[in-house]
């Protein structure tokens, strides 16, 4: 059974990609520390947690790890930047088939739940209990680019240049990877004439809704993709309400969620 779920939760295609990735295991030259342990269940371990939403300590002893393992493994690979990694080699792998619309680029954001922790704050659309949000940009059919996560009580506008910055560079079927699409899109919340002019001056063509004289429903056709891009990662239970108490845990969680978000895609296209 351990086995099966494993190779189920990590298809042997994605541990191709995810493999390479991975930071080496070094043993402590005085001894004693975390001991080796089989990377691919660890992994599959902290998939089955972020799918499920389950506890640490909850997890299934078909794994063959621990929980205390997991845990610990997951804060390494936190600090060592896998996930980011991984997010970007799979983004790699649909940039070389040609699978990435870089037409535009939609910008959203939406809150959750937070039980406690740093990046927290009033959510103002929920009587002001504690709450995180999440900001997605995406390619103009809805797969994931970039992620942040801040406090509920943060406005939209404020991760706006970030996530524009935080677009990776991408292999392209042909010629040098790409970073920049040709449009952003985006509702009223992130209108402004500074951010008007900071599109422009790195030649991306904005269309956002202008407060006033605009309705935001004329994005409908556009904005349906990057609300199904966040129902896609609020798929993964462990993103729908926040435990963490660090704030870079939770981001952490979001990493992976975009990462296999996309290689649903990739996956669906090889078949």
């Amino acid at each position: 059974m351990r086995v099966d779920l494993s190779r189920r939760l990590v298809p042997d295609e994605l541990w191709e990609l995810l493999a390479p990735l991975m930071p080496k295991f070094v043993s402590r030259p005085q001894g004693g520390g975390t001991a080796p342990v089989e990377e691919r269940a660890v992994f599959a371990a902290v998939v089955y947690v972020l799918t499920s939403g389950c506890a640490w300590r909850h997890l299934p002893e078909s794994f063959g790890v621990s929980p205390a393992t997991a845990h610990c493994r997951f804060s390494v690979w936190t600090e060592a930047g896998l996930w980011r990694r991984l997010h970007r080699a799979v983004l790699d792998e649909l940039g070389a088939r040609g699978d990435l619309d870089w037409s535009s680029a939609i910008v959203d954001a939406a809150s959750v739940r937070a039980k406690r922790g740093s990046l927290t704050g009033p959510n103002p659309v929920d009587r002001g209990k504690k709450g995180s949000k999440l900001h997605v940009l995406s390619e103009a059919q809805g797969l994931p680019l970039a992620v942040a996560v801040s406090g509920a009580n943060m406005h939209d506008s404020q991760a706006f240049k970030p996530l524009i910055l935080g677009i990776p560079a991408v292999r392209s079927r042909r010629g040098p990877r790409r970073r920049r699409p040709g449009k952003i899109r985006a509702d009223k919340a992130y209108y402004s004439a500074e951010h008007l002019r900071w599109l422009r001056s790195r030649n991306l063509i904005p269309r956002i809704a202008r407060p006033g004289i605009e309705s935001g429903e004329r994005l409908g056709r556009h904005r349906w993709k990057i609300e199904r891009s966040i129902s896609w990662l609020f798929g993964y239970r462990r993103l729908t309400v926040r435990y963490e108490r660090k704030g870079s845990h939770f981001l952490a969680f979001l990493g992976p969620a975009a990462a296999l978000t996309c290689y649903k895609r990739l996956a669906k296209l090889t078949t």
